[in-house]
């Protein structure tokens, strides 16, 4: 009798240690994941894999996950959470043109500090069929959305499709800016000598010339620059 008594507690010691109370093993994952990404990227990332990692059942994760393509998205959607939380921490600068400047240093900072989510984020098809995660598409929306505040902040008499275009260019500028950063695609011989803060410092003093009119029907589908200073 008493060695019975022994095996019901040993099998309920190891049964307990594998078990997770409700929502801590979707958490566990997606921290796992985060780390994993980091070290290697996400292309070859698997359920099996972060399973064997926190020391559940290979089908444990489809609890909570219906594929790894929908972990990866809601991954992606906790960075862009922490990318609009750096937005709205960098708010506290006085002058529109300051608020603006430093969205974009939050998110080049962002790619900075993590780089593969980074990439996740920006440079996955993800995002490429909105309706299929619409709690990835919404606070992408809301990232996107903040940072054209700032644009238009900056220019109070500008219309609306020229604030369009011009939060365009700014997140174009910075975008792939951060992605050659990521991707180690700025070479020794284009820096001659400056830091990623000399660049960083560049490109967030880079003003980009309001439209001399806006796009039109008229207009549309014609090469036109934008007008400079000194232009005739």
């Amino acid at each position: 009798m008493h060695l019975d008594v022994c095996r019901v507690n040993i099998k309920f010691v190891v049964t307990t240690k594998r078990t997770y109370h409700h929502g801590d093993l979707r958490a566990a994952l997606l921290k796992a994941a985060a780390s994993e990404i980091e070290r290697r990227g996400f292309e070859t990332l698997s359920l099996r894999e972060l399973a064997s990692l926190i020391g559940v059942a290979h089908s444990a994760p489809y609890r909570h996950f219906t594929d790894r393509d929908a972990l990866l998205a809601a991954l992606a959607a906790q960075g862009f959470a922490e990318l609009l939380k750096r937005y709205k921490d960098s708010a506290r600068e006085k002058s529109p043109g300051a608020r603006l400047r430093a969205c974009g240093r939050a998110f080049l900072e962002l790619a900075a500090d993590r780089p593969q989510l980074f990439r996740l984020m920006f440079a996955s098809d993800l995002l490429s069929d909105t309706s299929a995660d619409p709690a990835l598409a919404e606070v992408a929306s809301a990232c996107y959305v903040a940072l054209e505040e700032r644009v238009r902040a900056t220019r109070p008499n500008s219309d609306e499709q020229t604030i369009k275009a011009m939060t365009i260019a700014y997140a174009s500028l910075a975008h792939g800016f951060a992605l050659m950063r990521v991707g180690n695609r700025i070479r020794p011989f284009m820096r001659a000598g400056l830091s990623d803060e000399d660049l960083v410092d560049a490109l967030l003093s880079f003003d980009i010339q309001t439209p001399s009119r806006p796009a039109s029907a008229a207009t549309r589908g014609r090469s036109r620059r934008p007008s400079r200073p000194g232009d005739s």
